[in-house]
């Protein structure tokens, strides 16, 4: 993508238009052959599950967002032997104040096993868009890390998102990550929309596969936010073997800020981050009519103040709308009950996992059916949002090939292939979204949209007819004769893009 001037200083989209084009080029069906074999693991002396050296030092660190607005940290880590210290030393670039935040520890069994010590330390009141260092262990096994915080929530904060769901820890759980770390358009947070480490995939849910696995994601978790969505290989739920209390493992390693949202559990909360405003949902919690992530999110989206982050994005598992075969229909219930408040409060973009490959709808609603009016064909709406479905982290499940045909009117774009996403904010009206396949280079999108704000830009399909041809030699002025305020919104993406 690229931007040149003539002589006059009038400003061509060279590239601009393919993407607007790609929100008309319905039912694409992707023809590109990939291995279809299931996923291997990575084998246990791989480098990326190493042991740091040092008797009891930290592991498994990882961090996420400690409040609503932005300010806060949630560190995380463990220590196997002993308890160590609970506190996180940690600090502002080029100050040399350094501060301390105490956090517990907690432990847990599974079965035979018995996890070490777990350790959650929130740090509070922190700066805006500020870089800090943090150290955690004591002696000769401490260890540094660093971060940074976001902007302060504002509507016109660009920023930059990272997706990944369902990963595992397979060789290509590994090629997802390095593929997500090396792209040249650099998340700064991770949004994982659930599968973390498929420990219950294995013998008796051996919970042993859930430290590996946070070694493994430490060199990206430790330094960004990995904002947390529970999926269904998070459940744990063996009562045959004693274990009947759903989310155990999940619930004790993965901690988020839900009390922050007024949420009663931790399966559903929200965020805010730069100029986003983001819901996780729980597929795998009750959630219909008067149950408590029902209220909860009755109350919540009214909440929304798009004036001040005006993306609105969900969060959640299963997804509600799913052309391929497996899982199929799965996400309906949900659909039923929470798809008539998305279009009514405008929601963005809704991304889901639990479907082992990529998919990407159209604007589309199913909220006229109503059982016997017969009208059960999900329509275009221009206030519904975009459903992708990013399921393709990895795991040792492998992809799924199998599609419903022909491919429904309501998907734009499939793919069974691994990978990750990447959701560019610009402003309030625009957000670039690109699916990075792990074969291609870092840098290569096999699927891409531009996303029109619902709240500030409701009209998507407003700017096909003045964005001009490749070809054209007309100035962006004489091929935009549109609103004022329209255009410069556009004028401010394309100065973003220079």
């Amino acid at each position: 993508m690229g931007v040149r001037r003539d002589s006059f200083g009038g400003i061509f989209l060279v590239g601009l238009i393919f993407g607007f084009a790609e929100i008309s080029n319905g039912g694409i069906t992707s023809s590109y052959v990939r291995n279809d074999d299931l996923s291997l693991d990575m084998p246990l002396d791989s480098d990326v599950f190493r042991v740091p050296p040092g008797y009891n030092a930290p592991q498994q660190v990882h961090i996420t967002q400690g409040d609503h607005e932005g300010k806060g940290v949630i560190v995380s880590w463990v220590t196997p032997d002993e308890p160590g210290s609970k506190t996180v030393l940690y600090w502002a670039e080029n100050s040399e104040l350094k501060n301390v935040a105490e956090g517990f520890i907690l432990k847990y069994k599974y079965f035979n096993y018995t996890s070490g010590y777990i350790h959650h330390c929130t740090i509070k009141d922190l700066e805006f868009d500020t870089k800090y260092y943090y150290e955690v262990g004591v002696g000769n096994t401490t260890r540094q890390f660093w971060f940074i915080t976001p902007p302060r929530p504002g509507p016109d904060v660009p920023y930059t998102f990272g997706l990944i769901g369902d990963l595992g820890q397979t060789h290509d759980s590994n090629r997802t990550v390095t593929h997500y770390e090396l792209n040249p358009t650099k998340g700064q947070t991770l949004l994982f929309v659930g599968d973390l480490s498929y420990a219950d995939d294995y013998p008796f849910h051996d919970n042993s596969r859930w430290d590996t696995w946070g070694r493994f994601i430490e060199r990206s978790a430790a330094y960004q936010p990995w904002i947390w969505t529970a999926g269904n290989h998070e459940i744990d739920f063996v009562p045959e073997i004693g274990e009947s209390k759903p989310f155990k493992p999940y619930t004790h390693r993965y901690h988020v800020p839900y009390r922050a949202s007024g949420s009663t559990s931790p399966m559903w909360y929200s965020i805010k981050r730069a100029s986003a405003y983001i819901i996780v949902l729980s597929s795998y919690s009750a959630y219909g009519k008067y149950t408590p992530q029902y209220k909860w999110l009755e109350k919540e989206l009214p909440k929304v103040n798009r004036t001040e982050t005006p993306w609105l994005i969900v969060l959640m598992h299963c997804p509600m709308y799913n052309s391929y075969a497996h899982h199929y229909m799965e996400g309906e219930t949900m659909r039923v009950m929470y798809e008539p408040w998305f279009v009514e409060f405008k929601v963005d973009v809704v991304f889901a996992g639990h479907v082992h490959a990529y998919e990407r709808s159209e604007r589309i609603s199913n909220i006229a059916y109503n059982i016997v009016n017969g009208l059960c064909t999900p329509i275009r709406d221009q206030s519904a949002p975009i459903y992708i479905t990013i399921g393709d982290g990895g795991n040792l499940e492998g992809l799924v090939t199998s599609m419903t045909e022909p491919q429904p009117s309501y998907s734009a774009f499939r793919e069974p292939s691994f990978g990750h996403g990447i959701l560019d904010i610009k402003n309030r009206t625009h957000a670039y979204f690109g699916w990075h396949r792990n074969q291609d280079g870092y840098a290569v999108e096999a699927d891409s949209v531009w996303l029109h704000n619902r709240y500030w830009n409701p009209h998507e399909g407003f700017i096909r007819g003045c964005v001009m041809k490749r070809s054209d030699s007309m100035s962006l002025e004489g091929a935009c004769k549109v609103h004022s305020e329209y255009l410069r919104s556009l004028l401010q993406i394309i100065q973003n893009l220079v």
